[in-house]
């Protein structure tokens, strides 16, 4: 029972990472697949696997391509304008766009550090993301202008979580890189980078933090 048990382990841990990625896969192919299904359906009278997948992926590339020219972003500028006078859509819409604006953003990360915070207590610390520095009408509220904004992902979905407003000098700025860190975040803890190099959990200068 003992021999079984490993061999049961080994093949789980062989066969999880495989199905999983099967089943992400197979998910993006049909929400892609069936984003112009219904219209492959019309033309051919049948729906035609692999299609709508197609169509989809040229519309992206078609308009990428708009949008990387002075005449396409003119009119996306215009149908920008439009929707920002549009009531509930305007809100959903700029929501949207500052959100994937703020992950898509080549020149900054979107997380500029990885570092420990003391929640949910005191003596309990967190993983988090710093973000960039607290100005504009919270500093101003608050009085104080040595908060940084940290982003304090879910395990094992790193895509929610907390935005917590934390005095700089209770941030434990650490020097593993932002892609360990989300690696340390997916995995429950279980996936720990190499040893950490000399000057880790070093508070750096607020122009490495601001933004």
């Amino acid at each position: 029972m003992k021999h079984l048990r490993n061999f049961f382990l080994a093949g789980l841990l062989v066969l999880l990472p495989v199905l999983a990625t099967w089943t992400v896969i197979s998910w993006l192919f049909r929400l892609l697949d069936g984003l112009t299904g219904r219209w492959i359906v019309l033309a051919f009278g049948r729906p035609v696997p692999g299609l709508g997948l197609a169509v989809t992926l040229l519309v992206i590339l078609l308009v990428g391509f708009v949008a990387t020219n002075y005449v396409g972003r003119r009119m996306i500028a215009l149908g920008e304008a439009l929707i920002a006078r549009t009531p509930l859509v305007r809100g959903v819409y700029q929501t949207v766009k500052q959100i994937v604006d703020a992950f898509a953003r080549q020149d900054q990360a979107a997380f500029k550090r990885v570092a420990l915070i003391e929640y949910p207590r005191r003596g309990m610390w967190s993983l988090a993301f710093v973000t960039g520095r607290v100005g504009g009408e919270i500093a101003a509220r608050l009085g104080r202008d040595d908060l940084v904004s940290v982003f304090l992902p879910t395990t094992p979905n790193p895509t929610s979580g907390f935005l917590l407003l934390v005095p700089r000098e209770e941030v434990a700025h650490l020097d593993m890189p932002v892609e360990e860190g989300l690696k340390l975040v997916i995995s429950g803890g279980m996936v720990l980078g190499a040893d950490p190099p000399a000057g880790t959990g070093r508070r750096p200068p607020a122009s490495e933090v601001s933004g």
